[in-house]
C-alpha cells in the first residue's frame, strides 16, 4: 500500500505544539534531498563528506515554507482572519501561499527596489496585498511589529515561534538521512532564525537518544550585512544576496547561542566570492540556488580548505533557496554569450563543434 507525503507537521507530529483537531495548513513541504557532492570535494584540500540540503525544492522554492506551515496552521487554530510579514522576498512568497491555502489575508511590506524579481512575482500571484516601503528590512520588520499591536493580524516573521518549530524539522530530515548527526553544519545567516532552528532539531534529536552529538554550527554572513561580525547591529546592510540583507537580525541571542554551544563560528564573504560560489556549485554539481544559498559553499570551502573543518569530516551545507529566485542576478554574472545562427544544419554542426 502506498502512503502519500503530505508534509512536515504530519510526519513530526510528535515532535511539534498541535492537537489532534488542529486544521493543517501544508503544500507538502519539507522531505527536501539531501544531496552529496561528488565534484566540488575534487577541488579541494582535505577530503570530506559534503552534502547540502537543497531547500529550494519547497514548494515556494524556499525554507521559509518550513515554518510558514506551521506559523499559519497555528494563526488559523487562533481564529486569526490576516497575517503580516516584513521580508526581503522569501518570507512574503511563503506567507503569501500559505496564507491563500488557509483562505486568509496575507499582508507583506517589502523594501522598496530591493527584492528579487521572482519572488515578487510569488507574493503577487499569491494574491498578497503587498505594501512597498522606502526603507530596508529592519525598518519593515519595526512597522510590523507596531502594526500587531493595533490591528488583530498575526506576525509571521521568525519572532513567531512557530516559524522556528516548523524549520527545526531540517535538522530532522539530515539526521534521518545520514543516520547520525552531521560533524559541521553551515549556513546562512541573515535574520538568523534558521541557524537557531537547526540547533534546536539537532539538540532536541539529541536530548532523547536519538543521536549522541550534535554539529557544530557554522554562520556565514555577507560582508556589508555582517551584524555578527561586527558584534553589534548595523542600520545600512548592503549586499547583492538579498534575502541576507538584514542588519538588525531578530533571532540575534538564539543564534549567538547556537554557535557558542555548539563550537561553532561566524564569518563573512563578499558579493564577488558570494557569486563565485554559487555559479561553482550550478557549473560543477548542476545544483542552482539563489546567492544567499551560495554563501554556505562558500564558508565550507573555505574552512576545509583552511583545516577549520578537519580532513574526514561529513558537512552538511544548507541551500536555503531556489536559484529562480533571482533569475536577473544570474544572468548577469553568466558569461558565456548566446550563440545566434541561421536555422541550418551546417550553422548548428559548426556552432556545436567548435564548443567541444
Amino acid at each position: 500500500m502506498h502512503s502519500r507525503y503530505t508534509g512536515l507537521i504530519e510526519k513530526y507530529r510528535d515532535y511539534l505544539p498541535i492537537h489532534d483537531d488542529t486544521r493543517i495548513i501544508s503544500l507538502a513541504e519539507g522531505n527536501t534531498p539531501l544531496i552529496r557532492l561528488h565534484n566540488i570535494p575534487k577541488l579541494l584540500k582535505n577530503e570530506v563528506a559534503l552534502y547540502v540540503k537543497y531547500e529550494g525544492l519547497n514548494p515556494t522554492g524556499s525554507f521559509k515554507d518550513r515554518g510558514m506551515t506551521m506559523a499559519i496552521t497555528k494563526a488559523v487554530e487562533s481564529g486569526s482572519k490576516a497575517t503580516v510579514c516584513a521580508s526581503t522576498g522569501n518570507t512574503s512568497a511563503s506567507a503569501a501561499a500559505y496564507s491563500a491555502r488557509a483562505g486568509i489575508t496575507a499582508f507583506v511590506l517589502i523594501p522598496e527596489g530591493k527584492i528579487a524579481q521572482g519572488k515578487l512575482a510569488q507574493a503577487m500571484m499569491h494574491g498578497a496585498v503587498i505594501i512597498q516601503i522606502q526603507g530596508n528590512f529592519d525598518d519593515g520588520m519595526r512597522l510590523v511589529k507596531e502594526v500587531a499591536q493595533h490591528a488583530p493580524i498575526t506576525i509571521v516573521n521568525s519572532i513567531n515561534p512557530y516559524r522556528l518549530q516548523g524549520q527545526k524539522t531540517a535538522a530532522f530530515e539530515i539526521i534521518e538521512a545520514l543516520g547520525r548527526a552531521p560533524d559541521y553544519h553551515c549556513l546562512p545567516v541573515g535574520n538568523a532564525g534558521n541557524i537557531s532552528a537547526y540547533w534546536m532539531g539537532y539538540t532536541e534529536f539529541a536530548d532523547i537518544g536519538i543521536v549522541n552529538k550534535r554539529p557544530k554550527m557554522c554562520g556565514y554572513q555577507a560582508s556589508r550585512s555582517a551584524p555578527f561580525l561586527r558584534g553589534h547591529p548595523i542600520d545600512n546592510p548592503e549586499t547583492i544576496a538579498t534575502a541576507i540583507r538584514i542588519g538588525h537580525p531578530q533571532s540575534w541571542d538564539k543564534a549567538i547561542n547556537a554557535q557558542k554551544e555548539s563550537g561553532g563560528w561566524f564569518d563573512e564573504f563578499t558579493d564577488a566570492e558570494i557569486l563565485k560560489a554559487q555559479k561553482l556549485l550550478a557549473e560543477k554539481e548542476g545544483i542552482f540556488c539563489e546567492p544567499a544559498s551560495a554563501i554556505s559553499i562558500a564558508g565550507a570551502i573555505k574552512d576545509i580548505n583552511n583545516g577549520k573543518i578537519p580532513e574526514g569530516s561529513t558537512v552538511t551545507c544548507t541551500l536555503t533557496g531556489n536559484g529562480l529566485k533571482d533569475p536577473d542576478t544570474a544572468i548577469q554574472q553568466s558569461t558565456t554569450p548566446l550563440i545566434k545562427v541561421k536555422a541550418e544544419l551546417g550553422e548548428v554542426k559548426t556552432a556545436i563543434l567548435q564548443k567541444m
